[in-house]
């Protein structure tokens, strides 16, 4: 077997990619938008979804029932930890909302949460 293989693509996600479905162990998504909606195609059940909250892709994924809060990426000091204590204490808004796709679209971005983190990883689990 060969080892790792990375493969950055640079091209608009929201039209066809021409990757293999599903093919890949893990999806990352900083600052790009909704990047989940569209590509969860091509993450295998089982892998892993990287994303940070600031343009949504984080509330997105915690809506969708294809993904599961596995840990969280947090920032102090400029060190990163992944952390999988206590995940039920992320991902609260600050105020009360009713979290939709439709509601994301509309915003554009993401929305405060009680206790934030630099990034979100998701879990793959249909």
């Amino acid at each position: 077997p060969t080892g790792p293989q990375i493969r950055f693509v640079h091209a608009d996600y929201t039209s066809d990619l021409g990757l293999e479905r599903p093919g890949f162990d893990l999806l990352v998504s900083l600052y790009g938008g909704f990047i989940s909606e569209r590509c969860t195609e091509h993450l295998r059940p089982g892998g892993t979804l990287l994303v940070n909250p600031s343009h949504g892709d984080a509330a997105m994924a915690s809506i969708d029932p294809r993904y599961e809060l596995s840990g969280v990426v947090a920032a102090r000091s400029g060190e990163y930890r992944l952390r999988t204590a206590a995940l039920e204490t992320y991902l609260i808004p600050k105020k009360p909302v009713e979290l939709s796709p439709e509601l994301l679209h509309e915003r554009g971005r993401g929305i405060a949460y009680t206790r934030s983190a630099f990034a979100y990883l998701f879990t793959r689990v249909a």
